[in-house]
């Protein structure tokens, strides 16, 4: 988190943590979404307040779900548990890796459209009607706020991860969008191919990158990620919950290039950053 963002970030902590659950989701219109996302022991203690920031939303999703290991069943912190309704649902897994956010919903809600989130975020007050108004323009493709080009040389080589660049104007190959989860990713139904489901497989090859196991399952599928056009400002980060990420690994060692070479090259695909389809 960068120095400036630090008295951003207090401010919307304490504004959440004073509001009663009552007075987060009192009179607000419902939309036919799940909102999902998974966390870690290091983050018990802070996801509350993304939770509260979900509940905080203009309108209501049908349900948000927190994915954690069945480890810490009977672990769960009070201000976390006394969330808990028919709207706000802690489910466990008998695995750790992130893929659950998605993984899980899909066997549960097969038929809804899923949103997946980060739980070291706070998400503004707009973010879920925002992205389903843009879903609503586009059914058929994956939603993000936040979304990257993956990006090759001109050999056809696959660059590392740091000069895959923020896609601010469409990726040259509009296949090669990458959805970002941070920001928020919204998935309809049936826009996944069903090795999404192989544990095995996506702990093998993308372990660490959620985000690549997601966009290569929707790939196969044939399905579009598009970049939001009304995302809004970005979320907040919450105090102290950086102590523990994938990020620094995933970046910093380029960590994502080599998961993402590893799922081309199991799935034998092959991209460049033209897309020469009508061409």
């Amino acid at each position: 988190m960068k120095v400036k963002e630090i008295p951003v970030s207090l401010f919307h902590q304490a504004k959440l943590s004073w509001q009663s659950k009552e007075a987060l989701t009192s009179n607000k219109k419902q939309i036919p979404v799940i909102v999902s996302l998974a966390s870690i022991p290091s983050r018990l203690k802070i996801v509350h307040l993304t939770i509260r920031s979900l509940l905080n939303q203009d309108v209501l999703p049908e349900k948000i779900v927190l994915w954690l290991h069945e480890d810490l069943k009977g672990k769960i912190p009070k201000k976390l548990n006394s969330l808990t309704s028919d709207l706000f649902d802690i489910k466990f897994t008998d695995y750790f890796s992130s893929h659950r956010k998605l993984v899980e919903p899909l066997k549960q809600y097969p038929e809804k459209t899923i949103i997946t989130c980060d739980d070291d975020m706070m998400y503004r007050k707009n973010w879920l009607s925002k992205l389903y108004e843009a879903h609503q323009k586009h059914p058929d493709n994956i939603v993000a706020n936040q979304t990257r080009c993956i990006t090759y040389d001109e050999s056809g080589e696959l660059l590392p991860y740091k000069q895959w660049k923020p896609n601010e104007s469409g990726c040259e190959n509009p296949k090669l969008t990458l959805p970002i989860g941070a920001g928020g990713t919204l998935y309809p139904p049936n826009t996944m191919d069903q090795k999404v489901f192989e544990q095995d497989l996506f702990l093998k090859l993308a372990p660490n990158a959620d985000d690549l196991w997601f966009k290569i399952m929707g790939l196969i599928k044939g399905t579009y990620s598009i970049q939001a056009d009304n995302s809004g400002k970005e979320p907040i980060p919450i105090w102290g919950s950086q102590k523990v990420s994938l990020k620094k690994g995933n970046i910093g060692m380029d960590k994502n290039r080599i998961q993402w070479q590893a799922l081309t090259d199991h799935f034998q695909l092959k991209f460049e950053n033209i897309d020469r389809r009508n061409q």
